[in-house]
């Protein structure tokens, strides 16, 4: 019997806009994938053949560039940040919809010029993409790893810069951050282990599905 398909998908903000876009792909999850209070990570659909998991954006990438996945669902930022080689990122799904920011507090801003940077230190959980970023401008960036509450680092001194997602910008404001500089433009990707595409032919089928998924979603 073959193993099934597993498509990592990721938690919070894109798995809203994830699920429209996998129905119409023909990928039903079972009934507890809506279950809030569900505490599972692993599930059916009603397509034999092929399970869900529900990980951290980070994380899918990692499960299907080591082929414990076959395909996933993450943010461009997350394929920035880690640059798999096995991974093969054939959709632009269209969804999940932000940019990758540099912020800095709205009194430093007001005199701030970043074409005059020459060393800064950054909070990020991006410190690839922000240390490139800075290098290819001539920019030494010095990056403090952080996982989250990103807006705290420049309240409590931790650096005086950070690079997040942005989206509406509410959080930031509410934190007397402002943007500075966008680095990237992220939306969400299909991605699919390099190696499982080559050595299983469902895969390529389940590709073109979520790409008609797209064009029709587009043409509605």
């Amino acid at each position: 019997m073959t193993d099934p398909i597993i498509i990592a998908v990721p938690k919070g903000r894109i798995l809203e806009e994830a699920v429209p876009l996998l129905m119409r792909a023909g990928i039903v999850p079972e009934a507890a994938f809506s279950d809030e209070s569900s505490r599972a990570l692993r599930f059916h659909t009603q397509t034999p053949g092929i399970d869900l998991i529900r990980v951290r954006a980070f994380d899918v990438a990692t499960f299907v560039a080591h082929g414990a996945a076959q395909l996933g669902i993450v943010g461009s930022d997350v394929l920035a940040e880690f640059d798999y080689s096995e991974l093969y990122a054939p959709v632009d799904l269209g969804i999940g919809h932000c940019r990758l920011s540099v912020a800095e507090p709205a009194q430093m801003a007001a005199g701030d010029d970043p074409r005059g940077w020459s060393h800064i230190r950054i909070a990020t959980k991006y410190p690839h993409v922000t240390a490139q970023h800075f290098e290819a401008r001539g920019v030494q960036a010095e990056c403090v790893k952080l996982n989250g509450a990103m807006e705290l680092a420049p309240l409590l001194g931790l650096a005086p810069r950070i690079v997040d997602l942005v989206s509406s910008g509410r959080t930031l404001k509410e934190n007397g951050l402002v943007e500075v500089e966008v680095i990237a433009e992220v939306s969400s990707r299909l991605i699919v282990n390099r190696a499982a595409f080559k050595t299983r032919a469902e895969i390529v089928p389940l590709v073109e599905r979520f790409r008609r998924a797209v064009e029709m979603r587009d043409a509605a």
